[in-house]
């Protein structure tokens, strides 16, 4: 199995930054493209950026010139960098990771557990 485990969450002030971390681990032979989608108490859980395994990326439009999403292939991690932080942008972050477990299979996708981003007013 793959297992994805964020870290690098809590509580900032508007105006501030934080940078999130997601490392994977498992059975990996490869992995595709990697995301951080967030999820606020009663919404639904929506994209913030992702990044292909060639280093193409893809914002969402609230976040476009505050957030940077980069990786290290090597470490099979995820990062996210997020400058200007707004209370709007509280929630629970979710790593995810489309990764190939063989040689011969599609690719799974799979999700971290969350790590919380509260930023105050």
């Amino acid at each position: 199995q793959v297992q994805l485990v964020e870290s690098g969450g809590g509580l900032v002030q508007a105006g501030g930054s934080l940078r999130v971390a997601c490392g994977a681990s498992g059975r990996i032979v490869s992995i595709n493209e990697m995301g951080w989608y967030r999820q606020a108490p009663g919404k639904q859980r929506e994209l913030v950026a992702t990044i292909t395994s060639g280093g193409s990326t893809n914002y969402a439009d609230s976040v476009k010139g505050r957030f940077t999403i980069s990786r290290d292939n090597a470490k099979k991690t995820v990062y996210l960098q997020m400058n200007s932080l707004k209370p709007e942008d509280t929630a629970l972050y979710y790593c995810n990771a489309w990764v190939f477990t063989s040689l011969i299979s599609s690719p799974r996708e799979f999700w971290g557990q969350g790590t919380q981003v509260t930023v105050s007013s």
